[in-house]
């Protein structure tokens, strides 16, 4: 497979460093080639807050990625997160070149002159993507692609999603201390989108929620684009520190009792039991209610949507959501948590693999903690990046070095320079005769 087929995708996450290595394939699946991930310490709420620890993490993904498929990556397409990212709407409106077919320099045109329209954008943001929400040329709307349509005028509204040049100075120096080059900065909701949903989903309107370790990732995916999203600062890691207060016991212990024995919904009639806290720095062990485990969870999950829902109703994109709910990201492997989405939203519920989606990914186990960086990858292909942007390339084994001359008259080991002084005895006496 040639090198510029293959694309990278680093997300770098408040709990965990993700990194893929994926190319694509023939019928133009995508097939990865290698995945490593490492802990991640550096982050809070999505936000680098310590430079070493965070490119130590993405040093050590990187590491398991290049051991493994013997790459070298160079560089990576990187996850942009945070609530320091925004998104405004602009709209624009050009007229259509002389030969009254729309072309590419024309849809340059329309987006540069949305994102000149932008109003008060400071200095201390920049502009990550200006993505289509809808193009209408002269009476046709709802277009998004206009390429190739005849007309006079072309207008429409555009997502531009904007972050902190500080915020992002802080990443772009967490991967080149780790060695790499940032190639592309892609907007998280645009990676889920091309992981997790389906072209009718994000045709008929679809909500993705995103749940992560620091953050909940809000987005809402209509007629082929994305409308709408938002970052609640609320995940799984605070329920982590809920059981921690409510069970009286360490992050590291409470965080065990929310993987093994946690449920996101209150079961009915189901038969309690205790749960066996195992003793930490000397003391002795004890119980806690399953019960009280469950109740603890399922109130902090209940926030997280409440939170998410009245975020979306005030969009004005709530009753347009058809398709239903998606749920990702590590909070999603909770069980239960489909149930109790279905009891708050009021629509249907299915949790996003990375594999459901429109890019094409072919399925293996991946879980939808992988949904972001498996996106990343796929809108490499997706933006139809040249081959300027094959992040990794194939480690050359080294060349064996041909076996040194063999003399004619004699091969000399080490361990045979005994021989040697026979043999060099043997010409002499022979010169003799």
């Amino acid at each position: 497979m040639p090198e510029s087929n293959r694309a990278v995708g680093l997300d770098i996450g408040t709990t965990r460093v993700c990194i893929v290595v994926a190319e694509k394939e023939e019928f133009g699946t995508l097939k990865v080639i290698a995945k490593g991930s490492s802990p991640s310490d550096g982050l809070r709420r999505a936000t680098v807050v310590n430079i070493n620890k965070t490119s130590a993490s993405i040093k050590a993904a990187v590491g398991d990625v290049e051991r493994e498929a013997s790459l070298i990556i160079h560089g990576v397409n990187v996850a942009l997160s945070g609530a320091h990212v925004h998104c405004i709407e602009s709209t624009s409106e050009i007229s259509i070149n002389q030969s009254g077919i729309v072309n590419k320099s024309d849809v340059h045109r329309f987006m540069e002159k949305a994102k000149a329209n932008i109003q008060n954008l400071d200095v201390n943001h920049e502009v990550i993507h200006v993505i289509p929400q809808e193009f209408i040329v002269d009476d046709q709307d709802r277009l998004l692609d206009p390429i190739g349509m005849a007309g006079t005028t072309m207008r429409g509204s555009v997502y531009i999603v904007v972050g902190l040049k500080t915020r992002i100075r802080n990443i772009r120096q967490c991967v080149e201390r780790a060695g790499l080059k940032i190639a592309s900065l892609t907007f998280k909701p645009v990676a889920l989108g091309m992981a997790v949903i389906k072209e009718r989903e994000k045709n008929g309107g679809v909500l993705v929620i995103d749940i992560g370790g620091g953050t909940t990732e809000v987005a809402v995916f209509l007629r082929g684009a994305i409308q709408f999203s938002e970052v609640i600062n609320v995940a799984a890691n605070d329920i982590t520190l809920d059981i921690a207060h409510g069970a009286e016991v360490l992050e590291e212990i409470a965080e065990e009792l929310k993987l093994h024995y946690g449920y996101a919904v209150t079961q009915v009639n189901a038969k309690d039991e205790d749960i066996v806290i195992k003793g930490a720095e000397g003391h002795s062990e004890r119980t806690f209610p399953r019960s009280s485990l469950t109740m603890i969870i399922e109130a902090r999950m209940m926030e997280i949507f409440e939170l998410v829902r009245d975020a979306v109703i005030s969009s004005g994109y709530y009753e347009e959501i058809n398709a239903g709910v998606i749920l990702t990201g590590g909070g999603a492997l909770l069980p239960g948590v489909a149930e109790l989405a279905r009891l708050v939203f009021g629509l249907d519920v299915r949790i996003g693999y990375p594999e459901a989606g429109s890019a094409g990914i072919q399925g293996s186990p991946y879980t939808p903690m992988d949904a972001t960086v498996m996106g990343l990858v796929a809108h490499v292909y997706g933006s139809n990046y040249s081959g300027d942007h094959s992040f990794a390339t194939q480690k050359e084994e080294p060349k064996e070095l041909p076996p040194p001359p063999v003399d004619n008259v004699l091969v000399v080991q080490e361990s045979g320079v005994a021989w040697k002084k026979v043999l060099d005895g043997l010409q002499d006496w022979w010169a003799k005769l």
